[in-house]
């Protein structure tokens, strides 16, 4: 082990998030500032995209287009002429709004960032300011999202073949079937595993370098191809924080009447639990030195400033330990 090689912690960082969410949310209490740091998670999380449902019904009935050709005359002709356009229409303004949403999100990230690493509550200003890094954020997302979709249809093949060759029963079905769903699966959980750990962490680089997407998705690499353990195990212990906000996300429904599925209203009344979950990336990234410090660059009024955290990470409370660079 190199001795100037950086002393990587995973539970001292979430403390200090979880310190810092007090802070900001609840020192003083503040219903306003509560709300517009609310909305500023509520934009960022857009950048997840749309689910977009269709009827169970649809393609069957009398609006499948099989049936519609039944009738080669009247309006069922008129019905299916319609009908392609309409769905074509239909799809560009699906993906027109999942775009749209994603570009949103992309600076809605930027936006609660903000938020967090200045204790304040502001949308405008961090709007523009850090327009150019969430417009790269964004046009890189949508790269990286279409090279994904492409790996991921690739991975479908095998999947897809028994049905392209009209196999319908048997031992050479059954293991088709078994290795190409496996395959899928397996190539569909590493890439996303690997994009959220690295997307995730891209955010706070391109705030505190001001860089552009593809400098800060060069760092993030480097820096898991240097400790690739700690930051594994970040990403395993981030997965199991995700999991134990979707359980409590799912407790808040039922106890809020169904008033926490409402998009906006549920993120305010769960908002410590995402002011944690986005301040604990910038408190374990600034462990690896101070161009990953997101709080660096911030001028001090006071020493120490009773709204800022020290640029240097604080020993968690238990275990007294501190961070070494």
């Amino acid at each position: 082990m190199n001795g100037n090689e950086p002393q990587v912690e995973i539970f001292g960082p979430f403390g200090e998030a979880f310190e810092w969410m007090k802070k900001i949310l609840f020192q003083p209490f503040e219903f306003q500032k509560w709300l517009v740091i609310g909305f500023a998670a509520f934009l960022a999380n857009l950048s997840g995209g749309a689910n977009v449902n269709f009827p169970k019904d649809f393609g069957k009935g009398d609006w499948s287009f099989r049936s519609m050709s039944h009738d080669a005359t009247g309006s069922t002709d008129w019905l299916t002429s319609c009908a392609v356009p309409l769905l074509v229409i239909a799809g560009i303004l699906v993906v027109a709004i999942i775009v749209v949403l994603l570009w949103v999100g992309s600076r809605g990230r930027f936006i609660f960032t903000d938020c967090i690493v200045r204790n304040r509550a502001a949308i405008a200003e961090p709007w523009r300011e850090y327009r150019r890094e969430g417009n790269s954020f964004f046009l890189f997302s949508l790269i990286v999202g279409l090279v994904l979709l492409t790996i991921i249809a690739i991975a479908a093949v095998p999947v897809l073949i028994p049905y392209l060759q009209g196999w319908t029963e048997g031992a050479a079905l059954f293991a088709s079937l078994t290795v190409g769903i496996v395959l899928l699966a397996g190539v569909v959980f590493l890439i996303t595993a690997a994009w959220s750990l690295i997307s995730q962490l891209m955010v706070p680089v391109m705030y505190r370098q001001r860089c552009r997407a593809l400098v800060a998705f060069r760092q993030i690499v480097g820096l898991i191809r240097a400790h690739p353990g700690p930051l594994v195990l970040y990403l395993l212990f981030f997965f199991v924080l995700a999991l134990a906000v979707i359980m409590v996300s799912c407790l808040a429904v039922p106890l809020t009447c169904c008033i926490a599925a409402i998009p906006y209203v549920g993120t305010v009344i769960l908002l410590p639990v995402y002011v944690v979950l986005a301040a604990f990336p910038l408190f374990f990234l600034r462990q690896f030195g101070p161009e990953y410090d997101v709080w660096g660059t911030i001028e001090r009024l006071e020493s120490p400033s009773p709204d800022m955290p020290p640029s240097q990470p604080q020993p968690p409370l238990e275990p007294p330990s501190t961070p070494t660079s």
